[in-house]
This record gives C-alpha cells, sequence and structure tokens, in this order.
C-alpha cells in the first residue's frame, strides 16, 4: 500500500512540476486547491527565488495559506479579472475533457478562476481519466435554501447528501459561508445538460460539473516517470 500511495505522491508531483513550467515571467495566475496544485507551488517557489515574477490568485484560504508558506504573492480577481492561466486539479476527467471537480469545497471560486483565465491547465494523475462522469457531483448551496435545493436535485435523479466536516461537529462551511451537497449519480448521460439543470435550481450556488473548459484546457496527466499531456486536440467528438 505504501508504494502505491508513493507512486501516486510521485505522479501528482511530476504533474504539478509540469504545469509550474508553463508558467512565464509577469504571469498573473489562478491557483486551484488539493494536493497536485500544492506541487505546482512547491515549483514556483522555486521559480520565484531564481528571479521570475509571479503573482497568484488563490481559490481557497487553504491555497493562500500554502502560497504564502512558499513565498508566492497573492492578488485578487478584483484586481486582476482577466489571468493568464489557472492551474487546478480534478476528481475527473472523462474523453471530452468534461470534469467533476469538489473534493476540496473550492468549486464556486475554482470556477470563477477557471472562466478568468486565457488557459486552464489541469493537474492529475492515471487514475482520475474515467470513461465516463458519474458518482459524486458536489454542490454548494445557501444554507438557507439547502434543504429545497436538495428536494430538487433529487428531482434530477440523485441521492443529495449534506457534507459533514471533519474534528468539527455539523457540515462543512465553504470559503464563500455555504453548504456542500455531494449528489451520488449512478450515470450521467448528458454532463452538460446537468450542470444547467442544477444552475437552475434555487438557491444553488455552483456545482462541480465542469463542461465548458475543453476548448482552453491542457490536461496533465502524471505518472511515475513522465507525464502526458492532452490539449483540445486530444478531445474525442
Amino acid at each position: 500500500m505504501a508504494g502505491t500511495s508513493d507512486a501516486v505522491a510521485a505522479a501528482k508531483r511530476a504533474a504539478g512540476y509540469r504545469a509550474a513550467e508553463m508558467v512565464e515571467d509577469g504571469m498573473v495566475i489562478g491557483l486551484g486547491t488539493g494536493s497536485t496544485v500544492f506541487y505546482a507551488i512547491e515549483a514556483l517557489s522555486g521559480m520565484i527565488r531564481d528571479g521570475i515574477s509571479v503573482t497568484g490568485v488563490p481559490t481557497s484560504y487553504q491555497t493562500a495559506m500554502r502560497a504564502r508558506e512558499y513565498g508566492v504573492p497573492l492578488t485578487t480577481l478584483d484586481d486582476n479579472p482577466v489571468l493568464d492561466l489557472a492551474i487546478d486539479g480534478a476528481d475527473q476527467i472523462d474523453p471530452q475533457h468534461r470534469m467533476i471537480k469538489g473534493r476540496g469545497a473550492a468549486l464556486t471560486r475554482e470556477k470563477c478562476v477557471a472562466a478568468a483565465a486565457f488557459r486552464f491547465i489541469v493537474v492529475t494523475d492515471e487514475a482520475k481519466i474515467v470513461p465516463r462522469l458519474a458518482g459524486v457531483v458536489p454542490v454548494e448551496t445557501l444554507p438557507f435554501a439547502t434543504k429545497t435545493a436538495m428536494a430538487q436535485l433529487r428531482g434530477l435523479g440523485c441521492r443529495p447528501f449534506i457534507r459533514e466536516a471533519v474534528k468539527k461537529d455539523g457540515p462543512v462551511i465553504t470559503d464563500n459561508g455555504n453548504f456542500i451537497v455531494d449528489c451520488q449519480f449512478e450515470e450521467i448521460p448528458d454532463p452538460a445538460a446537468l450542470e444547467t439543470a442544477i444552475a437552475q435550481i434555487p438557491g444553488v450556488i455552483e456545482s462541480g460539473l465542469f463542461t465548458r473548459f475543453a476548448g482552453n484546457a491542457t490536461i496533465i496527466v502524471g505518472a511515475e516517470k513522465k507525464c502526458s499531456v492532452l490539449t483540445s486536440a486530444d478531445v474525442v467528438p
């Protein structure tokens, strides 16, 4: 088991470091949330010490804390509404480069940052590449309307559960002060239509379905020995 864990860590590190190589001097970049992105931040730290100038827009308090720890200067979308690129992870990616994200509960800010970026760099490992999207889709909801939203989410064919915190009683609270509802789908035949349907439910802020970024997404799939880089040219029709 330890060997498998080490292999996954090596794959994530390779993907994160490869993504950092795409960052150029003077760029303002989005910084996603998650372990693979943290390897990219680690690599950026060394590049900054070597003299490159980079500023990051973090998608969570956790990412902001890690970036400051590694000496990466930070800014906001208010000050930089257009980003050169964004680096983020994914929980699942299908052959059309549609994704499920949100295991780290930062999905709303991650989607805002991805939409603001000219290029969206997704760092992942081979286990996250799947033939079709299915399983848990995180949905951020207003606490005031979570129960009514859950009733409508059930109507879309899922089993919704409010995500419970670890080492804290009660629900997970996002950086935006909202709840996360994890929606279990046995299958998702049309991810884009489902993303639209979820977005139309009153009380829903955003979902973890990312179906609109295939055109500007570069996917770096880490492995122990090398990385594979997938672009829009690799999207399966």
